[in-house]
């Protein structure tokens, strides 16, 4: 509005500035936008493209008006809707305007600017948009008048100089030339990743790093260096807003001297560079430390403005090879946009630098630093030309290419090389805008010629490729080359013009078989798009070639290289024919039967067990088994479920039936079939336990049940359902008929019979629902949630009635009903709002009136986007009523009126992604498209003139089969397409089209595919047939089958096309081939498969027949004619075939053996009772039938550690058993660590290595002997063990812990007991009585080894020590190799071997899956060479075994349970770390023998090895042949471990772990001695009994000086601190010691209890600054619940101490340490006061009334009735007509004591402190006043907290201020009003979630204490409040809005916990009168469960916590 004087003033400045400009389609653009509240476009950039026109529409431009001025908002929509690029039409706030659309030219490289004029300040933010469009690459031009802000200005333009002002916009022609200018100096490199911005921008500033080598190594050259920074920065022009400067120096790890914003003049920056101090160090890490500062440095805080376009360049000064990988973080600075200039000496790695350079010509070099001086002059030349990155746009430009030539320049080529040149140089059309070259050559490593930018002339080209020199080397690795140019060259740095759609192709001239493999880069090119042409020699492997290329018809092939230029026309023809890539898809299919059986075998089915037993019997006899079509698994369960057979277990009928008949019913009890129908998804219906859900087979369960599921059904069936599994449920009388009607898809397939016995009634029953659902089971057309979205904008008043009249008239004919269909009626303008949601009501006539009583909500403008994601978040909810996961059809009818003002596609995707029909009826004021999008399809966007006309459009549609048919229309099918045409139309005349149930497509193919009509283009059968009758035929070649399917995934099975697969409607493909495919067709095929595609393929002799059974979905589905008149022959086959079902796996449980550990307490307490406990040891062992494949035992003692006598596979005959346990001596030993002993075994005894047989299905049992009470947590580990399915059998004598034991046992009763060891005998035959029940878990992994499988074969790989120490060795150890694998069975398929040699790198010699002869292996390994190099990098190269040897990919057969095997031979000690690789590739399964010379580390080959004993030791390499046996032994004893698992935890909070962080650098030497007698005085203090403690030093690293669990007593710990020495060491980095704390101290393992909810308290005595940052370490510490407290000296920085505490009073100062004695006290308070947060957020426990109750309100109610009341009242809207019933409710409710915590609440109170809010202030502070006088305000009773907010939020105290109400109400009182503007509620709500309702300001939310807010509101905000208010919800926060009539009343609405909660008066004078009010929705809060994974024993995660009074 305050511009309206002005405009004419703006009009004549446009006029002026386009009257300069060269309009015109291919010249200059303009589009003018003005804006307000919302921007407006007058025109786009597209509108006009003649100057006459553009100034006449200038000329024309009206004055918008508005307020207030939101310039953020304008510009995010000129990005998101101008700078775009095709279309002209108008669109508001959304997706389209610096874009194509809108008519942007800027993905072509045209220059982009905008002018911005501006006449007063943003009311919204503008720094993200603003950055936004700099990213775009968008330069931006402000100019302002006085009443605008110029630093907002600034910040919106690329640079402050381009923020121009003038006092009033009369005066813009004095700016006009100033402007004109800087316009004018605008030069855009448009390159497709990021295009690259020049000119203008380069010269304001560069923000520059010195990144300088600080190794040993260069100590001599480090003042060279320094005076060579100093040199460089004298001629930058630093300052704020100039050049800025950074120093990092690096060896081992980077360190920053100074950041980009730490100076600001020159002069600043050269002292500290004159001050620099070599820092020294080694190795020389150039890789970590180029990522550091991409990290660290070049980030937004460090002072970077990357983002604002300005220059980021990085100058390398470097002494040496770097010892790590510089690749990555070479890129990743590139990717970013830095510009890095790589300075070398004599003594680097020329290519490495040139990797690391931006530019290979951006590396220099100098013999010395001392000749820095020298390459000074070419360092600026560089600095002046750099590029500067804007980021990323994908474009497409054809006529060009892009092509790279890969040359093989290894050894074996050096003759052949002027061929390969000559051929390079033919045939080139080399332009800027033409094609561009790059060439490459390689042997082992990759190196660049020149780069696709490197010249822009052919003759500059030319010049290149002639000089040319042949590189040379070995090995030829063509994999590592493919890699480096996907990863190097096609990248828009290098020139690639990919992303601009040019084509790019790779010309690979190769002479031999690369060593490494081809695989995963060759796909990786293809994934990119890059056509790859491989041409190759007779020395080539031909099918590498093939797979490189990127069709196997691109690989060519000459005798030699001279022989090139005859295939010089081929190439030629292909690059011209260069193929269009279309995107990709992953898919589902249906084929076969899967039949899983859930037996109830609780104690009340005893009886009926024996029928349901024959009922499987009966069913089973009708499947088809034996010709392996069905399969079968039988699972019983009662409290747990346990497998009798998966479906991998039998093949054969007769084994089926047999095991049947021998089932024994289970017994026990409770039943909780919610956790079977769980353990059913995680363990039966999965590819390890034969289910063949993966290849699209239906899986179905059938349940027979015999009572009510004691735990929850709804989730693990819905589950299922999701899985796809088709659920059948039968149940006696005794049964929930209502549940299992949850639990099946249907509530028809949940079937009912009176006893067991009566199961043969519904057999039949059963049969024929199998039958219906065979193919693909469809969702539940019986109920629907219906949603009717309403336009109640101003424009639709008058056709408001009409809408009304037709909702009414589609509800009248639904079934409306709980279980029926439910409806919900939404009306929006600016924002939506329901006026009732689907489970509001139950019945029609509850629907109908409340329909006919809606009133038009009026308001604009229209944001139907807002919406739309409104109903998507708020309504299409589960707590709304939605049953979408149930399977429920969801639909959205839309009435809408006019065009929306926001974006529709993001969120009208977002409900099409989520499943929902959205049907779009529109008037003539609708935009038409605008629906089009909306809808779900184009075709459900329904069109009216007025509303008046809606009953025209209310019809409907049904479902059916979705046929497609893909006839071959290549050249070779002419003869025959009339035969392929009658046969459609037979097929067609077969189908039910005309009621609407199956649908046709027809797609011909030849080269490329062309649809005849799609599935929804017909609707009748006689339209089909007309056109099936007039198909031509297509004609083309050649046949790409392959295509044709890819292209059927992603436009023809697709909703948009008329597909129903969304809906469940089985979808046939069937395909008429008449010839071999050209292209590859299994990708495709799978993934229409996995779409759930049922593909059938005919094809006559010409064809590939198995190429038509890859396509097919069963072999049995691929027909064969001679010719295709002969198709009528098979017409009937195919019918028949469409029901028909197949498949094949492994896997059982076995229980004719078992693994049994014994775990003996070896303490000093039991000595004497020792002898008694091996006697029983020895009785139960004489009872067991040990040998390999049946009773396994082993022994394990333990007091402080564990320790193993011996293993499950050490023996394995009961006599050597036995005689070993005779031999067992007392351990002795204390404390007495039970938790540690259980994880011990768990994690050492339990596993593959140690003979368990867990995955094998057989019973592992842990009986453990106890005589005391552990000084550990057993919780954790006793119930990881039974996570693991181990049967723990706990004895304890009276000085056992019996709670204790009961935790640890398999279940309490499984807990003995005795009165001494002497005893033992009493309890044996009860012993056995357990041991003969155990039940058997089935393990839930998905690797898994079959048990009875005949030599299950091995992979095997060889890891050779190639480095330069072993040369003399290396033939001994290739020997080696070859008598192992003589050993091997490689020929018959069973074992595999790959050979891989490292030094610094590794290289594979041959993969797993290379060769498959045992002859051509033995063959390789002896011509195998010494690879050479150093240093040794052991875990490197173990780390590329994981990730690139035992992968599918190699041949690694790991997924299919297949043992992985790693012989290590080492002749030396690793460089690099080995722990983190070795346990990488342990935890996949591989068993590793590591055998080393006496060279080698053997420590570290113990490390690496899956056992000490596996580490194996020779002499020299010479002598391996004397651990070749040995070896053997091991290997062949290997069965495969894989299964990770996860454990539970408890809570405890009566106790206290405290660490001492102490600072022990060189600046405190002098005060240690004080922090020592600190600690002291702190630990004379502590609770011995409860308390632990610990002490840490640190300076540049931390040091343990004792952890948790070291000791016991305060005196062993006095006398450790006694002792302490000072540590010493710099810099001090607090940071890493933190971090350290972290992952190594408050731990479980070193003692830390927090697991159990002991709180964790941290006291930091520091005496200076750290040098690393300590945000991120301190607020992770807080995360895991530490309170931290620093105390430091002057020297510390006190603002870095307060962020490490967890709240600014927890940093206390002293002067000196010796002044420690002072805070003491002050420490201790605060530490006595701690709470402990332990758990996670939860969600609210509510109940659901599901029927009318008649209630009595004169006592409380019983616990039941009142939860539902409450969950009816809060979580399912009850509806109660009557109001006073109602109110009487509340009032009643608030009488009843309250659940939870009722004693305590924490409650913020939310003040609109805002201008217009002065004078109702004081009325605010009273009302205040009053609530709080009401309150038992304490520290362990209420807390308060007020906060006050405007334009931003502040708190005036925190929860955790105050602790007594006086001090409340004094506060209160004193408070002053804040003003300010604008009021931005949305902000204040989101600071309050993040800041106030936290731990550390004093909330108690995770401890269960209710918390909320009152929020006192004047006025609607300027800023969104849904994301807050909705945050807030979910974190369990009851809002109360409180309003005057400024407020806006439904945005209270959305803010408060429940509508009903928002309150309202006039004027603030008046709360009072909601005073009554506020208090009873007060006593109503509903109060959040935490939701810990750790769960407290003996209670339920659905236990509710009720008032004390019931």
């Amino acid at each position: 509005d305050n511009t309206r004087n002005g405009f004419s003033a703006i009009q004549d400045f446009l006029y002026k500035v386009i009257e300069r400009l060269n309009i015109g389609p291919n010249k200059d653009r303009a589009a003018v936008i003005q804006f307000s509240n919302v921007a407006r476009a007058n025109f786009f950039l597209n509108s006009f493209m003649r100057k006459e026109d553009v100034l006449t529409a200038v000329r024309r431009l009206s004055h918008k008006g508005g307020r207030p001025l939101k310039t953020g908002a304008a510009l995010k929509y000129v990005k998101e809707n101008v700078f775009t690029a095709a279309s002209g039409t108008l669109q508001y706030l959304g997706d389209n305007v610096f874009t194509a659309s809108a008519g942007s030219r800027r993905p072509e490289g045209v220059p982009q600017v905008l002018i911005l004029l501006s006449g007063g300040r943003s009311f919204d933010s503008v720094d993200a948009p603003a950055s936004a469009l700099k990213q775009l690459g968008v330069l931006i031009f402000a100019i302002g008048t006085r009443s605008a802000d110029s630093r907002q200005l600034q910040e919106i333009s690329n640079d402050p100089s381009y923020a121009l002002s003038v006092s009033e916009f009369t005066d813009l022609p004095s700016v006009q030339q100033q402007l004109q200018s800087s316009v004018e100096a605008v030069v855009i490199d448009a390159s497709a990743e990021s295009p690259t911005v020049t000119g203008m921008l380069t010269s304001t500033a560069s923000y520059i790093v010195f990144l300088l080598d600080g190794s040993d190594s260069t100590r001599y050259g480090f003042p060279a260096m320094r005076e060579f920074v100093e040199r460089v920065v004298e001629k930058l022009n630093v300052g704020q807003n100039k050049d800025r400067v950074s120093v990092v120096q690096y060896s081992r790890d980077a360190e920053v001297n100074f950041y980009l914003n730490t100076y600001t003049t020159r002069e600043d920056v050269l002292d500290s560079v004159r001050g620099l101090k070599h820092r020294g160090g080694r190795p020389l890490n150039t890789g970590a430390a180029l990522q550091y500062v991409r990290d660290n440095v070049f980030t937004n805080s460090s002072g970077s403005r990357r983002l604002q376009g300005v220059p980021q360049m990085l100058i390398l000064l470097n002494g040496g090879r770097s010892f790590d990988n510089v690749d990555t973080p070479a890129s990743a600075l590139k990717q970013q946009g830095v510009v890095v200039i790589g300075i070398g000496t004599r003594g680097s790695d020329k290519s490495e630098l040139q990797k690391i350079s931006y530019d290979p010509s951006y590396a220099l070099s100098v013999t010395e630093f001392t000749d820095l001086p020298s390459v000074q002059e070419q360092l600026s030349s560089v600095m002046s030309t750099v590029p500067v990155r804007a980021p990323s746009v994908t474009p497409i430009v054809p006529g060009k290419k892009d092509v790279v030539f890969l040359l093989d320049g290894s050894d074996s080529t050096r003759s052949g090389f002027p061929a390969m040149r000559d051929f390079v140089q033919r045939k080139l059309n080399v332009g800027q805008n033409k094609d561009r070259v790059s060439v490459v050559q390689y042997s082992r490593d990759a190196e660049v010629n020149f780069y696709l930018n490197t010249y822009t002339t052919r003759e500059d080209v030319l010049d290149s490729v002639r000089g040319l020199k042949h590189r040379g080397g070995r090995p030829l690795n063509t994999g590592s080359a493919l890699q480096y140019v996907r990863d190097n060259v096609f990248t828009n740095s290098s020139g690639s013009r990919r992303l601009q759609g040019v084509p790019q192709m790779l010309i690979l001239l190769n002479g031999g078989r690369s060593f490494d493999n081809v695989d995963t880069p060759a796909s990786a090119l293809k994934q990119q798009g890059v056509v790859v042409i491989g041409i190759g020699t007779r020395g080539s492997d031909k099918s590498e070639l093939q797979k490189i290329s990127y069709d196997p018809s691109y690989a060519l092939s000459v005798t030699e290289f001279t022989d090139l230029p005859s295939v010089q026309e081929q190439l030629s023809s292909v690059m011209s024919t260069v193929p269009v890539r279309a995107p990709s898809v992953t898919p589902i299919v249906p084929g076969k039967k899967d039949v899983v059986f859930l037996l109830d075998g609780s104690d009340s089915t005893r009886s009926g067990f024996p029928a349901m037993r024959d009922f499987v019997q009966r069913v089973v006899e009708t499947l088809s088994v034996d010709d392996n079509k069905d399969r079968v698994s039988v699972v019983q369960y009662s409290r747990d479920p346990a497998v009798q057979f998966y479906l991998n277990t039998y093949t054969t009928k007769a084994e089926i039936l047999d095991t049947v008949r021998g089932l024994r019913h289970k017994g026990g009890r409770p039943l909780n079939t919610g956790a079977a129908l769980q353990y059913l998804g995680d363990n039966v219906f999965t590819a390890s336990a034969g289910s063949r859900r993966p290849e699209g087979v239906p899986q179905v369960l059938i349940l027979l049940s015999g009572g009510r599921s004691f735990d929850s059904v709804d989730a693990p069936a819905s589950a299922l359902k999701q899985l796809g599994v088709l659920i059948f449920a039968i149940g006696t009388r005794s049964a929930d008929s209502r549940q299992l009607q949850e639990i099946s898809n249907d509530p028809s397939y949940a079937l009912s019979v009176s006893e067991f016995t009566d199961l043969p009634s519904v057999q039949q029953q059963l049969q024929c629902l199998f039958f219906l659902s065979s193919c693909l089971f469809s969702v539940d057309t019986a109920k629907k949630d219906i949603v009717f979205l309403l336009d109640g904008s101003d424009s639709t008043r008058y056709g408001f009635p009409a809408m009304r009249e037709f909702v009414e008239r589609v509800v009248e004919k639904l079934n409306v009903g709980q279980n029926k269909d439910r409806v919900s009626v939404v009306q929006y303008s600016r924002d939506a709002e329901v006026n009732f949601y689907l489970n509001t009501y139950t019945t029609r006539e509850d629907v109908l009136d409340s329909v006919r009583g809606l009133k038009h909500r009026g308001g604009r403008p229209l944001n139907t986007g807002a919406a739309l994601q409104y109903v998507r978040d708020n309504v299409f909810t589960n707590s709304s009523g939605s049953r979408r996961l149930q399977g429920v059809p969801q639909m959205l009818i839309l009435l809408n009126g006019g065009r929306s003002f926001d974006n529709v596609d993001t969120p009208a995707s977002a409900l099409k992604q989520q499943g929902v029909v959205v049907i779009g009826i529109g008037t003539r004021g609708s935009d038409k498209s605008e629906l089009q999008k909306i809808s779900y399809d184009p075709s459900y966007a329904l069109s009216v003139t007025e509303f008046t006309d809606l009953p025209s459009v209310q019809e409907q549609k049904a479902p059916g089969k979705d046929v497609v048919f893909l006839l071959d229309g290549s050249d070779s099918t002419r003869s025959g397409f009339p035969a392929m045409r009658d046969f459609v139309q037979r097929v067609v005349e077969t189908l039910s089209v005309d009621d609407n149930k199956d649908r046709v497509s027809v797609v011909q193919y030849s080269r490329d595919p062309a649809v005849q009509f799609y599935l929804n283009t017909y609707t009748t059968k006689a339209e089909i047939l007309d056109t099936v009758r007039g198909l031509r035929h297509k004609g083309g070649r050649p046949l790409n089958t392959g295509a044709a399917l890819q292209y059927l995934g992603d436009n023809v099975f697709t909703a948009s096309a008329g597909s129903r697969r969304p809906e469940g409607v089985p979808q046939v493909l069937i395909l008429l081939s008449g010839g071999r495919s050209f292209d590859s067709v299994d990708a495709p095929a799978s993934a229409l498969k996995q779409l759930g595609v049922l593909i059938f393929a005919i094809g006559t002799r010409s064809a590939d027949s198995r190429q038509l059974q890859e396509i097919s979905n069963d072999p049995s589905y691929a027909l064969s004619v001679s010719e295709f008149t002969d198709l009528p022959s098979v017409q009937h086959a195919v019918f028949e075939k469409v029901f028909i079902f197949l498949s094949s796996c492994l896997f059982s449980v076995d229980t004719a053996k078992k693994d049994i550990v014994f775990l003996l307490d070896g303490s000093d307490s039991t000595r004497y009772g020792f002898p008694a406990m091996r006697e029983f040891v020895e009785r139960v062992v004489e009872k067991l039938n040990v040998g390999q494949n049946k009773d396994r035992v082993s022994v394990v003692q333990y007091s402080r550690d564990a320790e193993v006598n011996f293993y499950l596979n050490t023996y394995t005959t009961r006599e050597d058993v036995l005689d070993s346990v005779r031999g067992l001596k007392h351990r002795g030993g204390r404390p007495l660590n039970t938790g540690a002993a259980l994880q011990y075994v768990r994690d050492n005894v339990f596993t593959n290595s140690s003979g368990s047989r867990r995955l094998q299905g057989v019973p592992q049992m842990l009986i453990l002997l106890n005589g005391g009470r552990s000084f550990d947590n057993v919780d954790t580990p006793a119930s990881a063990l039974k996570q693991q399915g181990v049967v723990v059998i706990g004895i304890g004598t009276r000085g056992s812990d019996k709670s204790e034991l009961q935790k640890i046992s398999y279940d309490p009763s499984y807990a003995l007991s005795v009165t001494e060891f002497t005893d033992l005998p009493s309890v044996q035959e009860q012993l056995s009585s357990v041991m003969s029940t155990v039940p058997v878990r089935a393990p839930s992994v998905t690797p898994i080894v079959p048990v009875e499988r005949k030599a299950p074969g091995k992979d095997v790989v060889f890891l050779l020590d190639g480095s330069d120490s072993t040369r003399s060795g290396f033939p001994a150890m290739r020997d080696f190799v070859q008598r192992v694998v003589e050993t091997l069975s490689v020929d018959d398929n069973k074992d595999r071997v790959s050979v891989v040699q490292y030094s610094r790198d590794p290289a594979v010699q041959f993969y797993l899956n290379t060769y498959t002869t045992k002859a051509e292996i033995l063959d390789t390994v002896r011509g195998l060479r010494h690879k050479g190099g150093r240093p040794l990098n052991t875990g490197a190269a173990l780390q590329y075994l994981g990730d690139n040897v035992f992968t599918a990919s190699a041949g690694s057969r790991r997924p299919e349970g297949v043992p992985q095997v790693l012989i290590l031979l080492s002749g030396g000690r690793s460089f690099d770390s080995v722990d983190a690789p070795a346990s990488a590739l342990k935890q996949l399964g591989v068993l590793i023998f590591a055998i080393g010379t006496r060279s080698a580390d053997s420590r570290q080959l113990q490390e690496i090895s899956n056992d000490p004993s596996y580490a194996l030791s020779v002499s020299e390499f010479t002598d391996l042949p004397s651990v070749q046996q040995q070896l053997q032994s091991s290997v062949e004893a290997v069965v495969i471990d894989a299964s990770p698992e996860s454990p539970t935890v408890t809570v405890d909070t009566a106790k206290k772990d405290i660490v001492f962080l102490l600072d022990g650098s060189d600046s405190t030497r002098y005060g240690f001695p004080a922090m020592r007698e600190f600690v002291e005085r702190v630990t004379l203090s502590v609770d011995d009994n409860k308390d632990r403690v610990s002490v840490v030093q640190y300076s540049r690293d931390p040091a343990v000086q004792f952890y948790l669990n070291t000791y016991t007593t305060k005196a062993e710990i006095l006398d450790t601190v006694r002792g302490l020495r000072h540590k010493g060491g710099r810099p001090l980095n607090t940071g890493a010691a933190l971090q350290y704390l972290g992952d190594n101290v408050f731990t479980a393992s070193a003692g830390s209890r927090r697991p159990e909810g002991v709180p964790q308290v941290l006291i930091l005595l520091s005496g200076g600054r750290s040098f690393d940052s300590v945000d991120a370490p301190a607020s992770a510490l807080k995360q895991l619940g530490v309170l931290i407290f620093a105390i430091g000296t002057r020297s510390a920085d006190s603002r870095q101490l307060q962020e490490i505490s967890n709240d600014p009073s927890y940093a206390l100062s002293v002067s000196e340490f010796t002044d420690l004695p002072s805070v003491q006290q002050q420490l201790q308070s605060s530490v006595e006061a701690v709470v402990i947060d332990a758990s996670p957020e939860s969600p609210t426990v509510t109940g659901i009334l599901r029927e009318k109750k008649r209630i009595k309100f004169d006592t409380c109610l019983a616990p039941h009735e009142y939860l539902k009341i409450v969950g009816g009242l809060h979580s399912y809207s009850l509806q109660l007509k009557n109001s006073a019933v109602f109110e009487k409710v509340f009032i009643f409710l608030s009488s009843c004591p309250f659940s939870v915590d009722t004693a305590r609440k924490d409650i913020v109170f939310l003040l609109d402190g805002s201008d217009s809010t002065r004078y109702g202030f004081p009325a605010m502070r009273e009302f205040v006043e009053r609530v709080v006088e009401k309150l038992n305000v304490g520290q362990n009773k209420d807390r308060v907290s007020v906060v006050q907010y405007s334009r931003d939020a502040e708190v005036n105290f925190y929860l955790n201020t105050y602790t007594t109400r006086e001090d409340v109400l004094d506060s209160v009182r004193g408070l002053k009003h804040r003003g300010g503007r604008p009021l931005n509620t949305g902000s204040a709500l989101q600071y309050v979630r993040d800041n106030v309702f936290t731990n550390s300001s004093g909330s108690r939310r995770l401890q269960g204490v209710p918390q909320m807010l009152i929020l006192l509101n004047g006025g609607r905000s300027f800023d969104n409040v849904d994301t807050p208010a909705s945050a807030l919800k979910q974190q369990g926060v009851v809002v109360i809005g409180i309003g005057t009539r400024g407020s806006d009343k439904s945005e209270l609405q959305k803010i408060s916990y429940d509508p009903s909660y928002a309150l309202s008066v006039t004027e603030f004078t008046d709360l009072p009168s909601v005073q009554e009010q506020l208090s009873s929705v007060m006593s109503t809060v509903p109060v959040r469960a935490p939701s810990v994974t750790p769960i407290v024993p003996g209670k339920k995660v659905t236990d509710f916590y009720l008032p004390k009074a019931w």
